[in-house]
């Protein structure tokens, strides 16, 4: 039980990008885990503290923590999705490094949860169902500079009943996309969309998917329309 208030703690510390509180609480969830002898918990709550690292920008710092958080996951339960999430997660570390077989192979074994019968997860602590691998296979390749594998993957998630945030994460995604074709009118419909949730929901992670695609946005400035867009942003970040 304390494993599991500290996860959840933990992830409104980080959906408000109060990223040390939120590590800290994973660690204790870890460490309360641990205690209590259960691997399944004991892993995800890795996994959410690499998490912080990945969207701290420290992919480096996340690689350990998952390497750990994989080999505790295959002491759990063999019926639960744990060890395919983490495999998931570690698919976004290798993008961020550049190392694009590795997290190919990554989200290769992950894509193995669709396999597993029954319950997997138990809409908790953890929820890794498969459902999220279109959008995270899409973001990952669009990390790797490969916008062509991207949009088959995005295009996919977005056809999908989709959360608020994720929603809103995958138009971000699409805005990159549109800035690799130097295509402004998809760069400006799919931000603006996703401000537009940005608003309703005040979810430091959708600031967080804004944010980068900001940065992305100068070679398209000189447009009077990204050039508002940038400021939206902007000012939607400091209103956050």
């Amino acid at each position: 039980m304390a494993a599991d208030i500290y996860q959840l703690a933990g992830e409104l510390f980080f959906d408000a990008n109060r990223y040390t509180d939120a590590a800290q609480c994973y660690t204790l969830a870890a460490q309360a885990a641990h205690a209590g002898g259960d691997h399944d918990l004991w892993a995800c709550a890795m996994t959410r503290h690499a998490y912080v690292e990945l969207y701290a920008r420290r992919a480096p710092a996340a690689q350990p923590l998952l390497a750990m958080a994989s080999r505790i996951a295959r002491r759990g339960e063999s019926a639960l999705s744990t060890r395919h999430w983490v495999a998931a997660v570690q698919a976004q570390a290798y993008a961020a490094v550049g190392d694009f077989d590795a997290c190919t192979r990554a989200l290769d074994e992950a894509e193995k949860v669709h396999f597993l019968g029954g319950r997997s997860h138990n809409g908790g602590w953890l929820r890794f169902d498969g459902s999220r691998l279109p959008e995270e296979r899409g973001a990952c390749y669009l990390q790797l500079g490969r916008p062509d594998l991207a949009e088959d993957a995005l295009t996919a998630a977005l056809a999908q009943p989709l959360s608020l945030r994720r929603r809103a994460a995958v138009l971000s995604d699409l805005a990159v996309l549109g800035v690799h074709r130097r295509d402004i009118d998809q760069v400006v419909h799919c931000a603006e969309a996703a401000i537009g949730l940005a608003g309703q929901s005040n979810s430091g992670f959708i600031g967080k998917k804004l944010d980068g695609l900001r940065g992305r946005l100068v070679p398209l400035l000189s447009d009077s329309r990204v050039s508002n867009l940038d400021h939206r942003i902007a000012a939607l970040l400091r209103t956050a």
